[in-house]
């Protein structure tokens, strides 16, 4: 087995244990029926640490697979509940990633995860303005209504928690998986690692900036 081939076998054993973790966090560490529809899980805690180590690519795709395996099995909310589910993960995980992965320091993962949050809570908004009315057949100023008293605050509570999750377990996260092998000494980014994180922040900003001017015209009363 070449060092590349035992590199990449390492990275998959590592990623599929990480998923496992946040499968377990989502099944055993989960407060349901919060404002009669909303559930808080820790498993992006896993899924940021998994997309600190390896990038935002590998936690998008881990929170593809756990958002999933959570649709067919905890959940009831079917597809529209793994719809909300990845945004959530995907966007939070992904924009902290990016982020933190062009300059490795502390600063910058606290960047990556306040950017992140905000990112999340923004998206979130939108896609409960647009989805809840169908979930729930409810009318869609009904949905206004709780976006301030209930889906603001539950959402900035949910990222805050999760932030600080993340600041405290990385680090003896990482020194763990290192010391078993599974992780190796921090290397440099190559130029396409570069490139695609550059492409991702592009288009995960420019989605941000688009939800976040959705979000002021659905309180102004224009949509």
């Amino acid at each position: 087995m070449t060092k590349t081939t035992d590199g990449r076998v390492k990275m998959m054993c590592s990623l599929a244990m990480l998923c496992a973790i946040a499968v377990a966090v989502d099944f055993f560490v989960r407060l349901s029926g919060i404002g009669g529809f909303l559930t808080y899980e820790p498993k992006d805690v896993v899924l940021t640490i998994g997309a600190f180590i390896y990038g935002p690519i590998a936690g998008i795709i881990m929170s593809a697979v756990v958002c999933f395996i959570e649709m067919v099995t905890v959940s009831s909310t079917g597809v529209i509940g793994f719809l909300m589910n990845f945004l959530a993960s995907g966007v939070f995980v992904g924009v902290a990633s990016v982020i933190y992965k062009r300059d490795k320091r502390m600063s910058k993962a606290i960047i990556g995860l306040i950017a992140g949050s905000l990112s999340m809570i923004a998206i979130m908004l939108l896609w409960n303005y647009i989805m809840t009315p169908i979930y729930m057949g409810v009318p869609r100023e009904a949905v206004v209504k709780l976006m301030l008293p209930l889906l603001l605050p539950f959402n900035a509570i949910k990222a805050g928690l999760n932030s600080a999750l993340v600041l405290f377990l990385y680090k003896g996260v990482v020194t763990a998986l290192r010391k078993s092998g599974l992780v190796p000494e921090r290397e440099s980014l190559d130029g396409s690692n570069k490139r695609t994180n550059t492409v991702i922040l592009v288009v995960v900003s420019a989605l941000c900036v688009a939800t976040m001017v959705l979000v002021l015209l659905v309180f102004a009363g224009k949509l």
